[in-house]
Order: C-alpha cells, then sequence, then structure tokens
C-alpha cells in the first residue's frame, strides 16, 4: 500500500512538472539567418520598425504559462523576457513587438455539496464556482539592427584633427 501511494505521487509530481515545463516553451520560426547568440539584456525592444537597416532572423511566439507572476503587468514581463531570451539565443539584438494580449489557459472551479435523507425522503443541496485563468501571449519578430554608421559633419572633422 504504501509503495503504490509512493508511486502514485511520484507520478503525478512527474506529470505536473512536465505540464508546467512544457506550459513555457517558446517557438521560433527562422525567416533568416541565425547570428552567433547575445545576451538578452542587449536585446531592445521595439514598437515601431527601427530607422536603421535590420535583418530579420525569426518569428518568435511564447506565453506567460508556468511563470510565477500573477498581475497583469507581471505576465508581460514574464513575456517580454521570454522573447528576449529566444531572440538572444538566435543572435538578435532587438524584437520588433507584434503584439501582446491575454488569452485563455483554463479554468478552476470549486464546489460544495451536502445532502441528507431521512425516511422516504431525500434533499441534497450544492453550490459550484469557476474562474477562468488567463496567461499573456506576446510576439514579435527577431531582429538584428545595424550599428549605426557614424556620419560625421565635416566641419566638425576638420576642428577633430586640429
Amino acid at each position: 500500500m504504501f509503495n503504490t501511494r509512493l508511486h502514485k505521487t511520484s507520478t503525478i509530481a512527474i506529470a505536473l512538472a512536465i505540464a508546467t515545463l512544457s506550459g513555457c516553451a517558446t517557438s521560433h520560426v527562422m525567416v533568416g539567418q541565425a547570428r552567433p547568440p547575445t545576451s538578452p539584456d542587449q536585446v531592445r525592444l521595439y514598437l515601431r520598425p527601427p530607422a536603421s537597416k535590420y535583418e530579420e532572423i525569426a518569428l518568435l511566439d511564447t506565453s506567460s504559462r508556468g511563470g510565477f507572476a500573477f498581475s497583469a503587468q507581471g505576465k508581460t514581463d514574464v513575456v517580454i523576457d521570454r522573447l528576449r531570451a529566444e531572440a538572444a539565443k538566435l543572435g538578435a539584438n532587438g524584437i520588433l513587438l507584434q503584439g501582446v494580449g491575454d488569452q485563455a489557459g483554463g479554468s478552476v472551479g470549486t464546489g460544495f455539496g451536502s445532502a441528507s435523507a431521512s425516511g422516504h425522503s431525500a434533499y441534497a443541496v450544492g453550490v459550484g464556482t469557476t474562474a477562468t485563468v488567463y496567461h499573456k501571449k506576446g510576439e514579435g519578430l527577431a531582429i538584428y539592427v545595424e550599428p549605426a554608421h557614424a556620419q560625421v559633419d565635416p566641419a566638425h572633422a576638420q576642428v577633430a584633427s586640429r
């Protein structure tokens, strides 16, 4: 009996771990050439295409599922962090953000019931409630922005050379 209970508990724990880990995956679809990896803190977020020339690397997709954030802002931060990490793995130094929104991820429910019987009569009462659990979902385009070429005004160049 003890071994069966331990086995059942271990199986449930493994299933939950796999579900948690599979829920936080970030996917990408390559649309360009990958570059050597960069650091996530060097990946800049763009809401509009940058003025500098850039190369498209990959389409990114992730969610806050499996993250330990409860507020909308916390979930959005998880999404942005995951997008940056995936972009950095591909050698991007920027993400052209395509959107962050809510995604239904399941529901949580609870209920309570009571019944009584006496003689030839039976009575039952039940109450239940459920709530939808939302995650944030984000999409972006991993890009490599060419370093800005220093354009020196000829007048300044002469002053600098003196």
